[in-house]
């Protein structure tokens, strides 16, 4: 042990003696980490809420029978299963109104639920009288009570005025759903001895069948180990976990380079080791202790670093899945003992992948090689062809994946292979280029420029690629958020046509409201609308009520239709629906869809499809007395109105002050257009950030590859100083040399981001969201991109070239005294 020891801190003085090159390792082991672990805590985060929204009193991991042709149906039919012999326990839902907020209220009946049901057994038997007893409670997540401004036990009031039951925290319930007992559930949302869904338990015994009971008014639905949330999800997480593996690779170029330098340097401190009788195996496993402890102390200090990132972020990731998706996560981050194990097993993991080379080599030189230089030339002829075949082999890999494959994954994996092949291909096209100038010059040290520049090849072809993928990454991702940008702004002003919104407290205040709009002379037109929510075939969908006016036929975005559309839409047999619903039900104008209302199926023929950007949920636009006519217990306090634009400003203050609405139920236009704005740029800052980190990290890995190569570099440069080129000369020399690959790098990396923009958009963006956006490329922005490039690679040129440019002559004339 002590022997180990020994030569532990003989390996270690190295270190001492070049702080420089151990801050290197450790800021590549720290950056890789850190990024990779922080963007862990961002799913882990979004998938503990996942969980608790998908087990919120049965979800969808509880079997449970609903209505076959209604979204509704008889409370008698769970008297007749129970007395038959049958686990289930009635649930009701829908939708109330707190203080201009909208809430899921679910109503349970505690004693008959069954305990497959996950949250809803920590109701629990003490607490389970006063849930019970009128007035009862109405349990909610412990950021409701905030949100509304009221204590724990307060008792909020609704919109419309009606008392609600006392508020009691439920750590496990997910913000915007409320809980209560269904009889209260009945009298609020007015359904007097309805049920949404019977939940079943797994009890064992003989029961009746089901359709001796139920007819053919119910249908099974089988749980599901994975929620709609969930699935509607995998896109942005694994965008996000895509992110964190790019930056974790570009960070283990960091560490490579820094472990190649230190190899370099420390072949005589090897040799002197070995020549004192320590075994190669005994060397090796001590470099493998030395690595290894150097990686958990940089693994600890990223896991901080990814806890800090996540911490960041989270606010921005929240947005972007509460806008894209609907999806609730709470605001603070709470992180498991797994997330630590595994940011500390990555951390050693990368380590010794990045230093696998270094230490085979140690391993296998013998004791008299062991003093020959470290050199940076390889064979590259040969390697450039097996690289060249392998990027062959990726995209023709690619290109399968994307004729045959048919899911989300397998558009990431489209990504994957073109990204892996383009950086594969990378040196066999720099080759090729600098040839090409090697072969065209004609001065002798423009000819040793390119030449010099190709046998630099090796050395720099992992900071490169590195430099190729954060500059593809970021151009790419530039390009969809760009052109979901300029598309979003275009939709926005076809779906908010109307000049003003508002939606009265209720039905009585509306038709008040109506009433006094109508002698207003500049209200131009007062728009009646509605939504309510249905399943399709276990699809969540919400059905729009849309006037017949001529402000929704010549603005709503439609992306096909019939000639007769909107006449076809005011006889109530037809309907609008949005291009998501219509990719995942397969659905074309002509086609009928059916939708379960209170007075059974509703069919409709689909007589369009329109752009829908942004909605979690599909969506068909239909008639809006039709949709009264099939729901006439749906809300009908929301109103658009077409105002003269000198009126608006005046209007919106005397609504406010006659019908006391607040900013949450009144609105203009231009308001909500810079709401819906502000939302949208802030979905995507989180994507924003991680393209700057990982361009970041990429300028370091370049920064690290070119120390790496400066020392042994000096052979080849000593040379050209002794025949007369100055210090500086030669410092300009290889600035210009980094700075021309970098160029090419950077040329390169452009088409193959308006690649990766395209995959984005017409492959993963398809099969994520169901919606496809046009393609638009940005000039400048790819100029500026294009400049950000240069400019990093510049800085991380810039520091060993200034110490070429102050080495000291004695230092050139010793690599002729040493014979290298």
């Amino acid at each position: 042990m002590s022997r180990i020891i020994w030569i532990l801190a003989v390996l270690l003085s190295h270190w001492r003696r070049h702080p420089m090159q151990l801050a290197t390792l450790l800021i590549g082991l720290i950056s890789a980490t850190a990024l990779w672990s922080g963007v862990q805590a961002l799913n882990q985060q979004a998938r503990s809420s996942y969980d608790r929204a998908a087990a919120t009193f049965g979800g969808a991991r509880t079997a449970a029978l609903v209505g076959r042709n209604s979204a509704t149906f008889s409370q008698q039919l769970f008297v007749d299963l129970r007395r038959a012999g049958w686990p289930v326990s009635p649930v009701l839902e829908g939708r109330i109104q707190i203080g201009g907020r909208s809430f899921r209220l679910l109503g349970i009946e505690p004693v008959t639920l069954p305990i497959e049901v996950g949250n809803a057994p920590t109701i629990g038997k003490a607490d389970l009288q006063s849930f019970l007893t009128p007035p009862g409670e109405m349990l909610a997540a412990p950021e409701v009570p905030i949100d509304l401004g009221l204590p724990e036990g307060a008792s909020p009031q609704a919109t419309d005025g009606t008392l609600l039951p006392p508020l009691r925290v439920q750590p496990q319930l997910v913000p915007g759903v409320l809980v209560v007992d269904i009889g209260i559930a009945q009298r609020l949302l007015k359904m007097p001895d309805q049920i949404s869904r019977l939940l079943v338990g797994n009890a064992k015994g003989k029961r009746a069948p089901l359709e001796s009971i139920a007819g053919d008014k119910l249908r099974m639905v089988e749980p599901d180990a994975e929620s709609d949330l969930e699935r509607l999800t995998d896109s942005f997480h694994l965008n996000l976990t895509a992110f964190g593996l790019l930056s974790f690779v570009v960070g283990l170029f960091i560490v490579n380079s820094a472990i190649g330098l230190a190899f370099e340097q420390r072949l005589p401190m090897l040799r002197t080791l070995r020549a004192c009788g320590v075994s190669a195996r005994m060397l090796n496993a001590v470099l493998l202790v030395e690595l290894v402890s150097l990686a958990l102390v940089a693994g600890v200090a990223g896991l901080v670093c990814g806890y800090l990132i996540a911490a960041l972020l989270l606010p921005d990731v929240a947005a972007s899945l509460r806008g894209l998706y609907g999806a609730q996560i709470p605001g603070q981050l709470t992180l498991k003992g797994e997330w630590w194990i595994a940011g500390l097993a990555i951390s050693v993991a990368g380590a010794l992948a990045a230093a696998t080379t270094s230490l085979l080599k140690a391993i296998r030189l013998p004791v008299l090689a062991a003093a020959q230089p470290y050199a940076w030339q390889q064979a590259q002829h040969r390697w450039l062809i097996l690289q060249g075949a392998l990027a062959l082999t990726a995209f023709a890999a690619g290109t399968c994946l994307l004729w045959y494959g048919d899911s989300l994954i397998s558009g990431f994996a489209v990504l994957a292979a073109l990204l892996l092949g383009a950086a594969l291909g990378l040196p066999a096209i720099l080759e090729l280029v600098l040839s090409f100038g090697q072969r065209h010059s004609h001065r002798a040290l423009a000819v040793w420029f390119w030449a010099d520049s190709r046998q630099q090849l090796s050395g720099l072809s992992l900071a490169l690629m590195a430099l190729l993928l954060a500059l593809a990454v970021n151009v790419g991702v530039g390009t969809m958020v760009g052109t979901f940008s300029r598309t979003f702004v275009g939709w926005l002003d076809g779906r908010l046509a109307a000049d003003v919104y508002l939606i009265a407290s209720d039905d009585a205040q509306a038709a008040e409201v109506k009433t006094w709009l109508r002698q207003r002379p500049e209200v131009e037109a007062i728009l009646q609308s509605g939504r309510t929510d249905a399943q399709i075939d276990g699809v969540p969908v919400e059905i729009l009520g849309l006037p017949d006016h001529v402000t929704y036929r010549d603005r709503w975005p439609l992306l096909q239709s019939t000639a007769n559309a909107w006449d076809r839409l005011r006889t109530g047999n037809a309907g609008l629906v949005s291009e998501q619903l219509a990719r995942r039900l397969k659905l074309v104008v002509g086609d009928r869809i059916g939708i379960p209302a209170r007075g059974g199926n509703w069919t409709l023929e689909v007589v369009g499809i329109y752009a829908d950007y942004g909605n979690p949920k599909g969506q068909i636009g239909v008639n809006i007395d039709a949709l009264i006519g099939q729901f006439p217990e749906i809300p009908r306090t929301r109103l658009a109105l077409r105002v003269v634009p000198a009126g608006v400003p005046a209007l919106m203050s005397l609504l406010q002050n006659k019908f006391g609405l607040d900013g949450r139920s009144l609105v203009d236009q231009a308001t909500m257009k810079a709401e819906s704005t502000r939302i949208f740029n802030r979905t995507f800052a989180v994507t924003a950030a991680l393209n700057a980190f990982t361009l970041g990290v990429a300028g370091v890995a370049l920064l690290t590859s070119l120390l790496t190569l400066g020392n042994s570099r000096l052979p080849q440069l000593a040379p050209l100083w002794a025949i007369g080129i100055t210090r500086r000369q030669l410092a300009l020399i290889e600035l210009l040399k980094t700075m021309s690959v970098a160029l090419i790098t950077a040329l390169f990396a452009l088409p193959l981001g308006l690649l990766v923009a395209w995959c984005l958009i017409a492959v993963v963006n398809v099969k994520a969201f169901g919606w496809r956006l046009p393609f638009h490329v940005f000039p400048l922005q790819l100029l500026e991109l294009l400049g950000v490039a240069m400019a990093a690679s510049l800085l991380a040129a810039l520091l060993p070239v200034l110490k070429l440019a102050r080495m000291q002559p004695a230092s050139l004339v010793k690599i002729f005294a040493d014979e290298r």
